[in-house]
């Protein structure tokens, strides 16, 4: 991913932070490692299996010492980290039930068979399912296995997995398997995540005419608690809230697009960019691409910080100056956050969307 969980700022009893550096994004490398180097990552389906309880211990070991040695393993707590009954169960789990995993495992079976073999994982971007049923997808629809030459036309979702590569490959967020691949214990039979054909039933006609579930629409229906569904996600604690920090950088990705796309609905020709351009100074025609216009509909946009000033401004000009410098703060003791998680058998900090909303709750009284 292009995030990671920074450990280094909060060294206390909170919430985890989970540290972005620009874009958020998903890649995944070869199908065997480099030669003379570790297992890692899927690599761990394929390769030395007979091992692969000890592999996938090392490779978690050697993550933790390099990047938070300070917080966990100088206090002599390693031992007590890993439990390897554990790491053997979820395996042996992922292994019956997940199609992601047996996905790799064919190319472990196939590599078993013919160890000089020119093997490819193909993962399938697109369903031929409908995608309103949720029916678990078999190991033909989410990846194919290709042995020797491929020349096949392919979707631009679609990845490609070679035996031996010297760089990354990123996911497309609108692949189905975006979410199970990185989080295979919140979606242990390696369901679809997001898709772009789930069809939407507009009961009420508020959507405007649109024909297919949006994402926020579809990550809201994967973090609310059902009576008759186990709550694993939002169960998860810091996996969690690691899912909602993607779940979110999803969504604004979508977002984007869409205005990418929808530049002349959006009148972003009365903008004027080239001229705009020249004024600025940039007459260089090789400085001159396609120049895509945020709208101040998009949250933290340019135009959206202008319109929200210009907004206040306007405020202060008609009512006065504020008085009053009014903070409103939340307390995750409260009473109705602290009965809700320990019922749960959690923590405040483990349902940051509890905290939000008792919050917003209290905030709207209060106004």
């Amino acid at each position: 991913m292009g995030g990671k969980v920074d450990f280094f700022v909060n060294k206390t009893k909170g919430p985890k932070t989970f540290r972005l550096s620009g874009q958020n994004y998903h890649q995944i490398g070869s199908l065997l490692p480099p030669e003379g180097s570790s297992p890692k990552f899927a690599q761990l389906y394929i390769y030395e299996t007979e091992n692969e309880v000890e592999n996938r211990i090392h490779a978690i070991r050697h993550k933790l010492l390099v990047e938070f040695n300070i917080f966990l393993y100088n206090r002599g707590e390693m031992n007590n980290q890993l439990h390897a009954e554990i790491v053997n169960e979820l395996k042996q789990m992922l292994d019956d039930n997940n199609v992601l995993a047996k996905s790799f495992r064919m190319v472990r079976d196939q590599f078993q068979t013919d160890e000089t073999s020119n093997v490819r994982l193909r993962l399938i971007g697109k369903r031929g399912s409908d995608g309103r049923r949720y029916n678990l997808p078999t190991v033909s629809e989410v990846a194919a296995l290709i042995v020797g030459d491929f020349e096949q036309t392919r979707s631009d979702r679609d990845i490609i997995v070679e035996s031996q590569s010297g760089q990354l490959q990123r996911i497309n967020e609108l692949n189905a398997a975006y979410l199970g691949l990185q989080y295979p214990l919140l979606f242990p039979y390696g369901e679809d995540g997001y898709r772009e054909d789930i069809p939407l039933n507009d009961i009420d006609d508020s959507t405007g005419g649109r024909k297919c579930v949006s994402t926020r629409e579809y990550l809201s229906y994967k973090i609310q608690e059902r009576k008759d569904e186990d709550p694993t996600i939002v169960s998860a604690r810091r996996l969690f809230q690691q899912f909602l920090v993607d779940g979110y950088t999803m969504m604004e990705s979508s977002r984007l697009r869409f205005i990418r796309l929808h530049q002349k609905q959006l009148r972003a020709h009365f903008y004027k960019g080239l001229q705009d351009a020249i004024l600025h100074g940039d007459i260089e025609p090789s400085s001159q691409g396609q120049r895509v216009i945020l709208s101040s509909s998009f949250t933290g946009g340019a135009r959206y910080m202008l319109q929200n000033y210009q907004d206040a401004m306007a405020i202060c000009k008609w009512a006065g100056y504020p008085d009053l410098f009014i903070t409103f703060t939340c307390n995750p003791k409260w009473p109705e956050i602290t009965r809700f998680v320990e019922s749960r058998g959690l923590s405040p900090e483990d349902r940051p969307d509890i905290l939000t909303r008792v919050f917003k709750i209290k905030l709207d009284r209060m106004i």
